[in-house]
């Protein structure tokens, strides 16, 4: 579970850079693909929380942290 967070949270950094790399480009097309490295990271932080709070709720992680 630990791995996964972790994972995901990689992922919305990764996405954000490309993100600002594409901003800066801004060549022709450069929009639709900041655009769309947007929408993954906004997915992927949905995604996230709702792991998270499934997680609570079936007791894979407590109040302590993961693995209590």
């Amino acid at each position: 579970m630990r791995w996964l967070v972790i994972f995901c949270l990689v992922a919305i950094v990764v996405s954000m850079a490309s993100a600002l790399v594409f901003l800066y480009r801004g060549r022709e097309g450069g929009s639709k693909r900041m655009l769309r490295a947007l929408q993954i990271r906004v997915g992927l932080s949905v995604g996230l929380f709702v792991i998270l709070m499934l997680s609570y709720k079936l007791g894979f992680i407590g109040a302590q942290g993961v693995g209590s």
